[in-house]
């Protein structure tokens, strides 16, 4: 997927989220809980995806090469209106129920604007600091479309049926899911050393297949490998990446293999 079509989808994702959090903000009612995020409500999901957003275009906007202080509140531009400031998110008393002012899902609107067109203006070579050995906008534009994507399944979630992922743009997230979120993830002291176990993902709406061997404490991704895995887990791409979110079931794919190994992989592979 190139620089463009990865801008498309991200406008795409940022509106369909709008409408998702307007549709479940209720004038004067508390915020509805996410189902799909346990312990935070519509207002916490806006604070947190407006929050990331404002940071990331932080980022590229001044072409930092050092992580800025997440806890600056400059960097995210709340609006001085006190129900706004009321109902950003702290970890302390989530979840957030109090009502949401319609100013807080415009201050998310615009950052999202404002990131897109910061990512149309650079391109996807520009060096900027991340948290991964890949130091580019283009680096934060994949990860930001995938989140974007991901909490647009959220924020539908506390209304009703939240639909699929964007086939194409859900292998692209399995592709980071493998490639770089695994290896990340299993980084973390609580992640269990792997003894060899391969998994294998394969889409049943296309072609692609993504295996992913762990081995003590490396990550190993195997693209095209056909070598007997495991466990072998089949669904629609949009499946596969939500289930790797940790927003679908085990049981919502398709098993080959040793089924006890699928519900594992977040032992290899923490969630955040």
């Amino acid at each position: 997927m190139d620089h463009t079509e990865r801008i498309n989808h991200l406008r795409a994702e940022a509106s369909a989220f709008e409408q998702a959090v307007r549709r479940a903000l209720e004038p004067g009612r508390a915020a509805p809980l996410v189902p799909s995020c346990p312990g935070w409500s519509v207002s916490d999901l806006i604070g947190h995806l407006g929050g990331v957003q404002r940071y990331v275009a932080h980022i590229l906007r001044e072409r930092l090469t050092q992580a800025p202080d997440p806890s600056d509140l400059s960097l995210y531009g709340l609006p001085a209106d006190p129900d706004v400031l009321a109902a950003w998110p702290r970890p302390e008393r989530a979840p957030n129920r109090g009502p949401a002012p319609d100013a807080l899902t415009a201050w998310y609107a615009e950052g999202a604007r404002s990131l897109a067109g910061l990512f149309r203006e650079l391109g996807p070579d520009v060096p900027v600091w991340s948290w991964s050995a890949e130091q580019s906008s283009g680096f934060w534009l994949r990860m930001q479309t995938i989140e974007l994507a991901v909490h647009r399944w959220d924020a539908q979630s506390a209304t009703g049926t939240p639909g699929p992922l964007d086939p194409a743009l859900a292998a692209d997230a399995v592709s980071q899911a493998v490639e770089v979120m695994a290896p990340a993830r299993h980084s973390q002291e609580a992640a269990r050393a792997g003894a060899g176990e391969r998994y294998r993902f394969r889409r049943t709406d296309g072609p692609e297949s993504w295996t992913v061997l762990f081995s003590g404490d490396e990550v190993v991704a195997e693209p095209g490998s056909e070598v007997p895995a495991d466990i072998e887990a089949e669904g629609s791409a949009s499946d596969l990446a939500l289930f790797l979110c940790g927003r679908r079931p085990a049981t919502a794919l398709r098993v080959r293999g040793d089924a006890g190994l699928l519900p594992y992989y977040f032992t290899l592979v923490p969630p955040v």
